[in-house]
């Protein structure tokens, strides 16, 4: 709106609704209102004994004037950051679909390696999402045809024919709330974000990684990236491959290289693929010696 790419009609305030609540709820999972702030988030006690990782992303992101405003409804709804987009003066389908990507024949040092197309290369920029993704958050949203929650990694929208669509909410429909299970191992967890510059950039790469090990063997393992495509890339393939698998920084490397085998960099971003290898292995490794900041 500041830049004058979406004018709207009408602006409805939905700050005087219930949704600053940070609650456990009786089945025994922490509840984020959609409200919320990123600082009543990152500073909760439940939050911070039971997700640090969660906290630690937060953390890692914007100033803490904007963490002070901005929601948790608001993070997840953040667009796809292209400066193409940003710039009429560029073919942009995410602005107005069917006129092409000037990103693709561009400077696309920040855009996606996972995921994308020809339709848009843009990628999701918030760090609180990375780590859900590793929770598996389930979302609450709430709309004229009644209430509905949509697990995490079906809420992000990969580009396909439809890149100006960011997320599987439907017109109508508003957040109400995310909810965390409880992970018994989210002591374990890291998130390592690399960027330019080391506050109030976007990441170049990051990781959300937790593990459950037991008698040196990886149990469960969860692993997310960030900075690589449209949504938070959940590392499936490297996931099953540490389960059962020894702590050994050749185990990490080899997931590293199962996580990044996919990947299609473009003409300016080929140095992520090995950035994300180095920092996924570094990322298990402090996961595997029971996590903290990275």
């Amino acid at each position: 709106m500041k830049v004058f790419l979406d004018e709207p009609t009408h602006l409805v305030d939905i700050s005087r609704l219930e949704g600053q609540r940070i609650e456990k709820t009786s089945e025994g999972n922490l509840r984020l209102g959609s409200l919320a702030t990123n600082t009543a988030v990152a500073d909760h006690p439940e939050v911070r004994r039971n997700y640090p990782f969660l906290a630690r992303a937060i953390l890692s992101g914007a100033s803490q004037q904007i963490r002070n405003i901005a929601t948790v409804g608001g993070n997840l709804l953040q667009r796809t950051r292209c400066p193409y987009y940003y710039d009429r003066a560029f073919l942009c389908n995410k602005r107005e679909p069917g006129t092409g990507c000037a990103a693709l024949t561009g400077i696309n040092r920040m855009h996606a390696i996972f995921g994308a197309n020809d339709s848009c290369i843009a990628v999701h920029p918030s760090d609180m999402c990375v780590a859900l993704a590793v929770i598996d958050a389930v979302i609450e949203v709430q709309g004229a045809k009644g209430k509905r929650q949509i697990p995490f990694q079906d809420f992000h929208r990969l580009p396909g024919n439809n890149p100006e669509r960011d997320t599987t909410l439907e017109v109508g429909e508003l957040i109400t709330g995310v909810v965390l299970s409880p992970l018994p191992f989210a002591q374990s967890g890291v998130y390592l974000k690399l960027r330019d510059r080391a506050s109030y950039a976007f990441a170049l790469i990051s990781v959300a990684s937790v593990i459950d090990v037991s008698d040196g063997v990886i149990k469960e393992v969860r692993l997310a990236l960030g900075g690589v495509a449209s949504k938070p890339w959940r590392a499936v393939t490297a996931e099953a491959f540490l389960i059962g698998k020894p702590v050994q920084p050749e185990v990490f490397r080899q997931a590293a290289e199962i996580a990044l085998q996919e990947a299609k960099p473009l003409v300016h971003n080929g140095f992520k693929v090995k950035m994300a290898k180095w920092a996924i292995q570094r990322a298990l490794i402090i996961s595997a010696q029971g996590g903290g900041i990275v």
